[in-house]
């Protein structure tokens, strides 16, 4: 008891020092922060595309997917996922993938992954036809035409984005002893190239470890088996095609198990994170909990978890998180408001930092977790913080030297297109104290805001004290910075803030 008891006091002593010297140099955690931008060292490359979006397989064709909370409810979708209830869904007509609105909104965002996939897609039936049969063939619990999947090449092409999905592993595409077959991929590889398009990276399926819309008992020995035939096939028939996996959702003996099984045929690991069930599949998530140091971790838990196993089974391999929101189901109510946002630039700076090559939001316009409403287009809270990110953040990621603490969160990167420069993402997650950097150079300061003071939930939000709200035209507002002299910049509560610094003359950067 004594050893020990001296083991823990040394122990504390020594945290003490590096507390005191962590003090010296950064600051408490309401006191100023010195930060040069010309020292920060590179410690990441991501993806040019590292920002990008997913449109559901069930928006391409129609159906029901999760209701907004203010719309009417449907039956439940064949292919609905364990947790779902017939009031959770709202039927849906086809997302118009000609809108100019939504070509305008999305094209901003650009470049990027369009990733049209998600648990329909599993069960999915790809029709030779322009227009849809009277019913799905037997096996499959949707169809996606031919019209439907030109309007989703035309809307990449013109938007700059690159396509990636997954193929059906439903009943439908299996031969008599239960073997997945190649002909429904086949038919939507070879129509792609036929009209212009191309499928940049693809995962055989989706969640296999939820195993929605598979044969009853679906396993892993019958993934593996699956994705040895899904990855002859791919190489064979698109060799330029990046394959991702497993694309699994849990943390799990059964996804670890799955990354196993593809580990020797991807050229990238992909994973899915929600933090939570939003209230719609019964959530317990609280509005009141949305800025805790505790929320935004969970993005950090997820990919160590995949690190690890990628560490283990696929060194070297990039890894791409396919879908993430703020949860499952839909989202909760507030995913549509600026109190997300904090949640969105966050997991986005944290992955960018740990070096993950490509995030894709769910989704671009559905439910509630939509970066536009689904109904009228606008641009939501989350949209916007999107837009500052793709203008502002490049694809070198520096280290702030700012540790993570209670109500800062500080991240860098040189700036986008600006030889030499540097852009910080300051957060202020506290609700109520200020923050403060001080900085040796001038900066353009971006600072989004509630409208209201304390109204979080809110979904309109402020750029520099202006709402930002798109125009009669649908065009998007300026983005317009505020001029900063060098020395002490102060952060309210509850406030995001992009920091362009112009001329830090950061060699990484050049």
């Amino acid at each position: 008891m004594r050893n020990r008891f001296s083991v823990n006091l040394g122990l504390a002593i020594c945290l003490s020092i590096l507390a005191s010297a962590i003090g010296t140099r950064y600051g408490s955690a309401a006191g100023p922060i010195t930060l040069d931008p010309a020292r920060l060292p590179r410690i990441a490359v991501i993806d040019a595309r590292f920002q990008s979006y997913n449109i559901e397989m069930v928006e391409v064709t129609g159906g029901a997917f999760w209701r907004p909370y203010d719309a009417p409810s449907a039956g439940p979708p064949p292919a609905a996922p364990p947790l779902a209830q017939p009031d959770r869904y709202a039927d849906r007509a086809p997302i118009d993938l000609q809108n100019p609105r939504l070509r305008r909104f999305a094209a901003a965002l650009s470049p990027a992954y369009l990733r049209v996939s998600g648990t329909w897609a599993n069960a999915t039936y790809v029709s030779d036809q322009d227009g849809a049969p009277a019913k799905p063939p037997a096996g499959f619990n949707g169809v996606l035409t031919r019209d439907r999947w030109r309007g989703v090449v035309d809307f990449a092409n013109a938007t700059h984005a690159r396509i990636v999905t997954s193929f059906a592993a439903s009943a439908g595409t299996r031969d008599g002893r239960g073997r997945w077959q190649p002909r429904q991929a086949r038919r939507l590889l070879a129509f792609t190239r036929r009209i212009g398009g191309d499928v940049a990276a693809a995962e055989f399926m989706n969640e296999p470890d939820l195993s929605t819309g598979t044969p009853e008992g679906y396993d892993v020995a019958a993934f593996r088996r699956d994705f040895g035939a899904f990855h002859a096939f791919m190489r064979q028939i698109a060799p330029r095609t990046a394959l991702l996996g497993p694309g699994t959702i849990g943390d799990d003996k059964r996804a670890a198990d799955m990354l196993a099984a593809a580990a020797n045929g991807i050229d990238a690991v992909s994973y899915h994170h929600y933090g939570a069930v939003s209230a719609r599949c019964g959530g317990d998530r609280t509005p009141e909990a949305a800025l805790s140091e505790q929320w935004l971790a969970h993005t950090d838990q997820a990919l160590a978890y995949y690190r690890r196993l990628r560490d283990r089974l696929a060194p070297g391999r990039p890894i791409w998180l396919t879908e993430t929101a703020e949860t499952a189901c839909g989202g909760n109510r507030w995913s549509a408001s600026f109190l997300d946002t904090f949640r969105y630039l966050d997991q986005l700076g944290r992955l960018a930092k740990a070096g993950v090559a490509v995030v894709m939001h769910n989704t671009l316009a559905a439910s509630d977790y939509g970066l536009l409403d689904q109904r009228t287009l606008s641009p939501r809270p989350n949209y916007f913080g999107a837009l500052l990110w793709r203008r502002l953040m490049g694809t070198t990621v520096l280290d702030s030297g700012v540790p993570i603490q209670n109500g800062l969160h500080v991240y860098a990167h040189c700036a986008r297109e600006v030889p030499g420069a540097v852009t910080l993402l300051v957060i202020n997650n506290d609700r109520a104290e200020p923050r403060e950097l001080i900085l040796p150079n001038a900066s353009e300061r971006y600072t989004l805001e509630a409208a209201k003071p304390g109204d979080l939930q809110s979904t309109m939000v402020l750029l520099n004290g202006r709402v930002l709200a798109t125009n009669d035209e649908d065009e998007l507002p300026p983005l317009e910075g505020t001029a900063m002299a060098a020395g002490s910049i102060r952060f309210a509560p509850a406030t995001i803030t992009f920091l362009s610094v112009p001329d830090s003359g950061n060699r990484d950067c050049r």
